[in-house]
């Protein structure tokens, strides 16, 4: 069973349908309304812990109701809730989402209390990095966080995945120190200032992150798929599922709680990015983002149905 450490956010998702995303100034009559677990942590930690992976999620919560049930959700998941702190002050954080009739979807995150995240809180769970197997993170925190978070796993020679989404700023020095960085084509472009438009705009791209030291590039490109690069070849497409899709708001987040399970679980590269890509998948037929994470079963069943019907 992989041992995953997830730093990152906690938020809970406010998610409204509506017939179209609103312009500058345009109030639209939307619904239904839908409130439950998100932030891009949350998110991944549920993904991997919903195929079996023994999860440590370190985050901070208010002490309010969006905070108790946070603690709750978590605990449902079979998610260690060691290391997630309450700040006396600051509220829980949320995310309004609206998401259209394409099921395309446009979000406002804040943070609250997971922006808060300090270096003294990830020192904390250094115990639950000792015997990790692998540290997941995103960029919906403090940079504090994130570089606290990259230097104690670097410290203890634990491989690291960046999600880098939402996009800020990363030094060098500290993605020289990241093992997979998985960036989507917009993040991709802010990271380099290649826009990712093609199979070989995607590898330039890379080629410039593993200039900076990243061992791995996955680049993200919803329904073309990934482009994987880790400089000893010209790097490859790996084809992503076709699925009818209702809510593409975790997708991302489903692919990197699933690659982080199946890496550190002994399974190739390619094997490892074609189950995330399945799981991403399979997060987009439901409705919502950590609800939306399927399940060890579904996968397995859905990835037979592809074998039976290839």
């Amino acid at each position: 069973m992989a041992k995953i450490v997830v730093v990152g956010s906690y938020v809970v998702d406010l998610m409204s349908r509506t017939p179209h995303i609103p312009s500058a100034g345009e109030t639209v009559l939307g619904g239904p309304f839908q409130m439950g677990p998100g932030g891009k942590g949350g998110n991944q930690a549920v993904a991997a812990a919903r195929l079996n992976s023994n999860v440590t999620m370190v985050t901070k919560v208010g002490k309010d109701i969006f905070g108790n049930d946070a603690i709750q959700n978590f605990e449902q998941e079979g998610i260690s809730t060691q290391y997630i702190t309450r700040h006396p002050k600051e509220q829980t954080g949320t995310a309004l989402i609206a998401v259209d009739n394409n099921s395309e979807n446009m979000i406002v995150v804040s943070p609250g209390a997971c922006g808060l995240i300090t270096k003294q809180d990830v020192e904390a769970a250094r115990s639950a990095f000792i015997e990790s197997d692998i540290v997941l993170l995103q960029l919906e925190t403090s940079i504090e966080a994130v570089k606290a978070t990259i230097e104690l796993a670097h410290e203890l020679n634990k491989p690291v995945i960046l999600n880098p989404a939402p996009y800020q700023e990363v030094t060098p020095d500290l993605l020289a120190k990241v093992t997979y960085i998985t960036p989507n084509e917009t993040e991709a472009k802010l990271l380099t200032g290649v826009e990712v438009t093609s199979e070989s705009s995607a590898r330039e791209a890379a080629k410039k992150l593993i200039a900076t030291g990243v061992k791995t590039v996955i680049i993200t490109l919803g329904k073309r798929g990934c482009f994987v690069y880790d400089g000893r070849d010209e790097g490859r497409l790996i084809d992503a599922y076709n699925v009818l899709a209702v809510d593409t708001t975790g997708a991302g987040d489903a692919f990197n709680g699933a690659f982080a399970t199946y890496i550190s679980s002994g399974y190739s590269l390619d094997e490892a990015i074609i189950r995330a890509n399945a799981v991403g998948a399979l997060a987009v037929t439901k409705v919502g983002t950590a609800i939306a994470m399927p399940y060890k079963d579904e996968l397995e069943s859905f990835l037979q149905d592809k074998v039976t019907s290839n």
